[in-house]
Order: structure tokens, then C-alpha cells, then sequence
């Protein structure tokens, strides 16, 4: 039996319909975020990190890239780690160590590289924050989550690497042999006037397309996927940026063939699996020749999305392939900055 199971988990594992899928703003904050006091104090020697670890009998690390004014951040820490049971799992297994992603402190990393926390940060591929990093006893890189989820797949996520299943299979694989013991609801997808219609042949791999594109996997019976086209895809500064886009919406589970952008022969599910995919609504960005861009596949809302349709729209990826690089340059940190996520 898969024991997060145990827990009190309302919704589903893959793309829940959870109706309790918390809601907040994502506006950045006027104050920095307060990060739990059971948090490691530590030098950012990952190896001594990880030694302490294993002689408290611990599991391994979870670093948290974090930055202060982010609301995704904040909603881990109050919907998740705010919750005794989940903090109390946590505890027992892992140390979490904080890592700011436009800090100057230095890392020593599990290969003696000495880097500052914003250059580990990049290199470590924290696009979006927060970004949470697994590693096991051995130093390995058990899972990474980027962004901010429910407490559902946050659960699901802590016992996959505690409990060794990541040795086993991969995570979208563990939560979907959980979703497989409870029914799948039958309905209809969210319409938009400006997606694409089939058939979708979506190479760009030969001839450059004109426009980017912006492949949008949902599911029936998905709250969040509601949520973002209620209260995300309405917004006029939204739809604006959306008419820069090719729009294609799949459905993470349906036979439908699909080219796609690098010119493979699919189906839209079996595309899904090959990328990884466990959250609905997942969205992902590519180029004019096919190339992936970035990618959302954690909660998003109004000011991230925007934030990111802007990178993407603006061509920042171009001189900026990290986000956070981008987002450093257009000088828009600290409170009160319109679009920090």
C-alpha cells in the first residue's frame, strides 16, 4: 500500500480535483517571508550538511531556494509546512536547509565546488520559486519540485524519496498508481476561444513558426484548471499577451494525436508521460523552432503567469536563460515590485 495514502488527502494525485486547492495572492509581498525556526542553521557545507543528517538517522536534505517577497513561497510555508502533521514528517526525515536565490552567501557544494547561493541557485535550475531539491543519504538528487503545490502531491512528494519509492519508479508513476485506486471523473475540458483546433501539428523542428507557442495540458474534473481560466485567463492583461501566443490545450490523458514541436508522432498522453507531467494545469512554453522555453507545472496565478508571458513574449529568454536573471534585470525586486514572483 502507498502509505501517504494514510493521510488526509482530499482530491486526487494527478492534476486533484481538490476543491480545498488553496487560493491566494500572488501579488509580491510588503514583508519578507518568516521561514520556519525548525529550519537547519546552516554554513552551506552540503557535505557536512548531509552527514548530520544521516547521524540523526535522517533520510537526506531538502534544500529550499527560496527569495523574500515571494507569495508562492509564503503559501508553502503556511498551507504546507504550517500544517503539524506535514511539518512533523518533515522533521523526522529531512533536515531543509534555505537557500536565497539572489544571495551572496557561499555554497560548498557535494562536489567541493565553492559557488555564491544565487550562482548554485542557477546551476541547480531553481527557475521559479520556491523550488525544493530531495537529496538522499548518498547525495544524489532524489526528486525536485519547482514552484508551489497542494498539500496532496506535497505529501505525496515527501514520503516518494522518506519511504525509497523514487529508487523504484519515477514520481508522476508513483502518484499515478495512487490516482488509479480511486475513480476518474468523465467530463469536458475548459474552452477558449483562442486555442487552436485539430489537427495539432505543432513541428517546428524543420520551418520556424511565427509566433511562440504555449502547450496547455488540463484534465476533466481539475478545480485548478478552473481557477485558472476563471480568474487567470479572463484577465484582460492575460488575454492581451495570450494574442502573441499559438495556444494548444490538451487533455493530459486523451488518445488525440499530437506532432509535436520537435516533429515526433503522439498522442497527447503519451506526450505527457514522456515529459513527466503529474499537475494539471501544467503549461509549457516554446520557441519559434520547437525548443523548450520554460515551463509551469505547479499552481500559477495572475502575476506569475504574467511575469512569464512577458519573458517569453519579449524574447528575455534569449539573453536571460535563466528566469530569475531575467527577472533580476528588469530591477524589480524588493516590496512593491509589480510582477516579483
Amino acid at each position: 500500500m502507498v502509505l501517504w495514502l494514510a493521510w488526509p488527502c482530499p482530491g486526487r494525485a494527478v492534476g486533484a480535483a481538490d476543491e480545498s486547492v488553496p487560493v491566494f495572492g500572488d501579488r509580491p509581498l510588503q514583508e519578507p517571508v518568516e521561514l520556519p525556526d525548525w529550519f537547519k542553521l546552516s554554513f552551506l557545507d552540503l557535505l557536512d550538511d548531509l552527514q548530520e543528517a544521516r547521524d540523526e538517522g535522517k533520510k537526506g536534505l531538502i534544500l529550499y531556494f527560496g527569495q523574500e517577497y515571494c507569495p508562492y513561497c509564503q503559501a508553502l510555508i503556511r498551507n504546507n509546512w504550517g500544517r503539524p502533521d506535514i511539518a512533523a514528517y518533515t522533521r523526522r526525515h529531512f533536515d531543509v536547509i534555505h537557500v536565497d536565490v539572489h544571495g551572496d552567501r557561499l555554497v560548498t557544494d557535494f562536489d567541493g565546488r565553492v559557488q555564491t547561493e544565487r550562482e548554485f541557485a542557477r546551476r541547480m535550475g531553481a527557475t521559479l520559486t520556491p523550488t525544493l531539491v530531495f537529496y538522499d543519504q548518498q547525495g544524489r538528487v532524489a526528486l525536485k519540485l519547482v514552484g508551489y503545490y497542494p498539500p496532496y502531491e506535497f505529501q505525496a512528494a515527501l514520503v516518494y524519496v522518506a519511504e525509497g519509492y523514487y529508487l523504484k519508479e519515477g514520481f508522476r508513476d508513483y502518484l499515478a498508481r495512487a490516482e488509479g485506486l480511486l475513480p476518474r471523473e468523465v467530463g469536458t475540458l475548459n474552452e477558449e476561444p483562442f486555442f487552436e483546433r485539430p489537427p495539432y501539428i505543432l513541428d517546428r523542428s524543420r520551418f520556424p513558426a511565427q509566433r511562440p507557442l504555449l502547450v496547455l495540458f488540463e484534465q476533466a474534473d481539475c478545480h485548478a484548471c478552473d481557477i485558472l481560466h476563471a480568474e487567470v485567463f479572463s484577465d484582460s492583461r492575460i488575454r492581451e499577451l495570450l494574442d502573441g501566443f499559438d495556444v494548444v490545450q490538451l487533455d493530459l490523458w486523451a488518445d488525440t494525436p499530437v506532432v509535436t514541436p520537435g516533429g515526433k508522432r503522439t498522442t497527447a498522453a503519451e506526450w505527457a508521460r514522456q515529459l513527466g507531467l503529474f499537475y494539471t494545469p501544467t503549461l509549457i512554453f516554446y520557441d519559434q523552432r520547437g525548443r523548450e522555453i520554460i515551463r509551469l507545472d505547479s499552481v500559477a496565478y495572475l502575476y506569475r503567469l504574467r511575469s512569464v508571458l512577458t519573458y517569453v513574449l519579449s524574447g528575455g529568454y534569449r539573453d536571460y536563460p535563466d528566469f530569475q536573471d531575467w527577472r533580476r534585470a528588469q530591477g524589480k525586486r524588493g516590496p512593491g515590485a509589480p510582477d516579483l514572483d
